[in-house]
């Protein structure tokens, strides 16, 4: 604007500014006869008020101007300045724009090994060729490989409306200079179960030697350096296990400048290599009776082996059984067996075993299940084992056998009961004695009583025959005492009752049994026929003990024994008592001993 003075000697005239608003609005921003436009008054329109002054103060009539809307300046980078910078700190360049509001200039950084000139910067700029650019952005932070370089900013002024200005380029004084010396994130990284990695970020030029050391923690804090390990790599060994790792990094530049160590965080605790079963054997066959045995194949590595000599705490088993084949689901835990031998039982045929078996080290890890199926349970071959006899050992004792079978449900086996004279291989089989329970007599007296148990399996199959024997059977303490007695005496007469039908009844009739006197001694036996008023006593039977004489039993009658003489004088008796009974045989068998093979004194123990 300008304005002339008329009017004698001017004075200070008052000039006033105001912008006016889209809206109308007056805002009164300045006072004097001339100002230079800045950013804030473009879009606005300028409104001035000039009132004219002379010298003395007389003021004249103010004159009214306005413009029209202010537009904003050519972009220009009026000024670019690039401060010296250090390695990893961040440099802001100083800039001073001009030319309406500025909008997003283009920034681009290069390195350069040597300080250019304002020309070199600017045909570089213009070609870019040979140029390593290395940011695009207002504000850069140095890296590695700016230590050393200069760096250069080439800014292109634009304003907010896209207009572009002419370029400057500015190159820093000096060049990057390397920041000192450290270590960022120290830590420790497991390369495999052995090896031990010590890493960290390291920041301060180029790096140098730098130095490493590693610790061994205890469990209870103590802290130990170990002696040689001077490397980022460690290799674990036996007396770092059950402790953690601790890694040292002091960080040292190229020209031997060193920073602040630091400390990594603690490793894991630092353990064996996890320890693992690579199989599971049964050995043994599927078969009731049999013995499975499970064997667990171990890994052959060193670091296995080693865990397996020096670190098993125990090894468990676990058997499971299911009554069908492919039902997973269906296997229950067998809770009494809980060792690698199982014996394969009668309820198991028909189904499957399954052993399992775990790995426990001393630093309480489990090696995942081992397990191993039998294929499907088999009825094994009859068998019967610890077979014995029950009895006190008496001729007037029930004897039992009992063993125990095995070989899949057991069918009719077969007993079979006989005596065997002791010293002698020969064995006599007792007649229509089948049963478990046998009732001894005096005909066994003197022999080991043998039961010889055939088993056989429901389908008809028959196991090999088990034998088991009794020692010597004895004669009752009472029934010896009083043979001891009539022996002793050498002679004695029994009453016996005479059966004159000689019917095989059970029990005789009273009608038929007639007294009798059995007279016996150590040359001879008879039965005599006692006297009456009316007639004399006669004998009806005698003989000595020379064979074929014997007294015979008879097993449904305890009351009866036999006297055969010879083939053709032979007598039937009865007496009271089986007691009675036992006496008298006893007794004429131990008068006819010189004619026994066995001495029955020697039986009945009886010194001569």
């Amino acid at each position: 604007f300008f304005f002339f003075f008329f009017g004698s000697v001017k004075g200070e005239c008052v000039c006033e500014w105001f912008k006016v608003k889209s809206n109308g609005r007056r805002e009164k921003f300045h006072v004097g006869e001339y100002f230079d436009l800045t950013y804030n008054e473009v879009g606005y329109c300028l409104e001035v008020i000039y009132t004219p002054v002379r010298a003395d103060g007389l003021k004249g009539n103010p004159k009214i101007l306005c413009s029209s809307s202010i537009s904003p300046g050519d972009p220009r980078a009026i000024e670019l300045v690039v401060p010296d910078g250090c390695e990893g700190q961040e440099i802001v360049p100083e800039t001073r724009y001009f030319g309406g509001q500025e909008g997003a200039g283009k920034y681009i950084w290069f390195r350069s090994a040597k300080k250019l000139n304002a020309s070199e910067l600017i045909e570089l700029s213009n070609t870019w060729e040979n140029v390593e650019i290395c940011g695009q952005n207002l504000k850069y932070t140095p890296c590695l490989k700016d230590v050393g370089s200069y760096l250069a900013l080439h800014w292109l002024p634009t304003r907010s409306d896209g207009k572009c200005g002419k370029p400057l380029v500015s190159i820093s004084e000096s060049p990057i200079t390397p920041a000192l010396p450290s270590v960022l994130n120290v830590r420790i990284v497991n390369l495999s179960p052995k090896t031990y990695c010590g890493e960290g970020d390291y920041i301060g030029g180029y790096e140098g030697a730098s130095l490493f050391s590693w610790y061994r923690e205890f469990s209870d804090g103590t802290v130990q350096l170990i002696d040689g390990a001077r490397f980022k790599t460690y290799e674990v060994s036996e007396e770092d296990y059950s402790c953690r790792l601790l890694f040292r990094y002091t960080p040292v530049r190229s020209d031997s400048i060193s920073g602040e160590s630091q400390l990594s965080d603690q490793s894991e605790v630092i353990l064996p290599e996890f320890p693992r079963i690579e199989t599971l054997v049964l050995t043994g066959k599927a078969v009731e009776g049999e013995v499975l045995t499970a064997v667990e194949v171990t890994p052959k590595s060193e670091d296995q082996l080693l865990i397996w000599d020096l670190y098993k705490k125990e090894v468990s088993y676990r058997w499971f059984f299911s009554p069908e084949t492919g039902d997973e689901e269906s296997f229950e835990l067998c809770q009494s067996q809980q060792s690698c031998f199982y014996k394969v039982r009668f309820e198991d045929i028909g189904g499957v075993l399954r052993c399992e078996c775990i790995f426990t080290d001393v630093f309480g890890r489990s090696s995942d299940p081992a397990c191993a199926e039998t294929a499907v349970i088999l009825p094994g071959f009859p068998r019967v084992d610890k077979l014995e006899i029950e009895g006190r050992g008496f001729h007037t004792n029930l004897y039992t056998v009992r063993g125990i079978y095995s070989g899949g449900k057991e069918g009719k086996s077969r007993i079979q009961w006989l005596r065997s004279m002791l010293g002698s291989p020969d064995l006599i089989s007792i007649p229509g004695e089948t049963g478990r329970m046998y009732e001894a007599n005096v005909d066994d007296v003197g022999y080991r009583l043998v039961a010889v148990y055939t088993p056989v399996r429901d389908d008809g199959t028959e196991g090999c025959p088990v034998s088991a024997s009794t020692d010597p059977v004895a004669v009752e303490p009472d029934v010896l005492q009083e043979v001891k007695q009539k022996l002793d005496s050498g002679s004695v007469k029994f009453e016996v009752l005479y059966d004159k039908d000689r019917s095989p009844k059970m029990v005789p009739e009273m009608g038929n049994l007639e007294r009798r006197v059995l007279d016996v001694n150590r040359k001879r036996c008879k039965v005599v026929k006692p006297g009456t008023k009316t007639s004399f006593s006669t004998t009806e039977i005698r003989g000595s003990y020379s064979p074929p004489f014997h007294v015979e039993l008879f097993r449904s009658d305890q009351h009866r024994l036999r006297i055969v003489v010879d083939t053709e004088n032979e007598v039937d008796v009865m007496v009271q008592t089986r007691h009675l009974r036992d006496v008298i045989v006893l007794v004429i068998r131990g008068f006819a001993q010189r004619f026994n093979s066995t001495s029955l004194n020697a039986l009945l123990k009886i010194e001569t």
